[in-house]
């Protein structure tokens, strides 16, 4: 029996404050599958980057371009460039300008930390793939 819309009413008000509880205390089984899922999809996503990363790393590496394929020597050179400059061109110039030339001023000094540090960067990385070549284990 109806009393004035009254069962309605109680009704709307049982599921307003059965949305109301289930938003401010979830089923932590609920709540568990929900993280579950979010952390799926962010996998997901992070492994589907990854794999198109491969994809563009692959076509780049088989580029006969120099601009496109060639940073690894790029690299090398700019670190080996700046090793001889260091070790070798700085000392010897300064050696003669201030002797032959009697000039007192100073030349451009490089910081070789960093570059040091990416040239044996790539050296051991070389040395690791040559040593995997010999071996005969590389590409597996």
């Amino acid at each position: 029996m109806k009393m004035f819309g009254m069962d309605d009413a109680v009704a709307a008000g049982a599921t307003l404050i059965d949305t109301v509880v289930k938003r401010v205390w979830p089923d932590a089984t609920e709540l568990e599958k929900i993280k579950l899922e979010q952390m799926s999809q962010a996998l997901q996503a992070e492994w589907t980057n990854q794999l198109a990363q491969i994809e563009v790393n692959k076509v780049e590496a088989a580029s006969s371009s120099l601009w496109v394929s060639g940073w690894r020597p790029f690299v090398g050179w700019v670190c080996g460039a700046a090793l001889a400059y260091a070790a070798l061109i700085e000392p010897i110039a300064r050696f003669v300008a201030m002797v032959a030339f009697s000039y007192p001023g100073a030349f451009p000094v490089i910081n070789t930390e960093l570059t040091l540090q990416v040239l044996l960067g790539l050296l051991g990385l070389g040395w690791m793939r040559s040593s995997e070549k010999k071996a005969g284990v590389a590409g597996k």
